[in-house]
């Protein structure tokens, strides 16, 4: 076994982490602003599950990078594999994070003032391509 290994498990683990870190924390908010609309006696947007759930696709690109890592680490070089799958696992989780944080905000203003869902789902995407660039060019490396 080659120590190349590790970055293939991380690509996925650490896309992963990120996933749930924002998920998480977009999931706190969008609970947060439901609550202030049963308290106000307002209906709760459900649309505020695609705040939630955006972050979760980065952990899918790092499934697909895993992937492509295992089945180059036989004839590319260890290093190569090991920083792929460790920088590209991490980028993957900034992208999430930092994706979730900003779901977050916007599930409270989409709740408060029911207005925006096109430019809060705009900014998640800009954010997402983040996810999507890494992963591309990253792939063609192998």
């Amino acid at each position: 076994m080659s120590f190349g290994l590790i970055g293939v498990g991380a690509a996925l683990a650490l896309a992963a982490i990120g996933s749930a870190l924002g998920a998480g924390g977009a999931g706190m908010a969008a609970i947060g602003a439901w609550k202030k609309n049963f308290l106000q006696n307002k209906p709760a947007p459900f649309m505020l599950v695609a705040f939630v759930g955006a972050p979760l696709t980065q952990t899918i690109y790092g499934f697909i990078l895993m992937n492509a890592l295992r089945a180059a680490a036989g004839n590319a070089n260890d290093w190569l594999i090991l920083g792929a799958g460790v920088l590209g696992g991490l980028a993957m989780a900034a992208s999430a994070w930092l994706q979730g944080k900003a779901g977050a905000v916007a599930s409270d203003a989409l709740a408060e003032t029911g207005k925006g869902f096109g430019n809060f789902i705009l900014v998640l995407g800009l954010i997402e391509t983040v996810a999507l660039f890494v992963m591309v060019f990253l792939l063609g490396l192998f």
